[in-house]
């Protein structure tokens, strides 16, 4: 039995570092790094970057595997912060809320500066609104029939 979960632990970590390998790959190769840091005109932190990354994907994956209970604000009304205390908790949140959101919509841009290529590598003349709207549709109708699943089973 002991051999057995030894046998399957070492599986899962190996199969996690092919998966994440694979993904910080996809993002590297791809100069997903470097065309953030031009855009903010930041290319000096450009390896800090990259080691927030994998800084944050090692933490996710951890926290996908021992979940911790509980939320922030249960968190913040428990133990009593002083206001200045509080005040830099919520200032440090809005800075990464304030990244994400930046960084969502620098990927929107180049995935928007995408489409055109792609309608002209495929030749399409007419119809790249409806391609346009038909993904979007397409996502629209994944995420709901995903959340209709998780929100409805017993």
């Amino acid at each position: 039995m002991i051999l057995k979960t030894v046998l399957i632990w070492m599986m899962g970590i190996s199969f996690g570092i092919m998966v994440s390998a694979g993904v910080f790959t996809v993002l590297f190769v791809v100069g997903l790094i470097p065309r953030f840091a031009g855009r903010t005109n930041t290319a000096r932190c450009e390896i800090f970057y990259e080691e927030c990354i994998v800084a944050g994907s090692v933490m996710a994956g951890l926290l996908s595997i021992f979940p911790i209970s509980g939320s922030i604000g249960q968190f913040m009304t428990s133990v009593s912060f002083s206001g200045a205390v509080l005040n830099a908790v919520l200032i440090v949140i809005g800075i990464f809320a304030g990244i994400f959101v930046g960084c969502l919509s620098i990927a929107l841009a180049e995935v928007l500066d995408g489409i055109p290529i792609f309608a002209r590598r495929i030749r399409l003349k007419m119809g790249l609104s409806i391609v346009v709207l038909s993904v979007a549709l397409g996502k629209i109708v994944g995420s709901l029939i995903y959340f209709a699943e998780n929100f409805f089973v017993p």
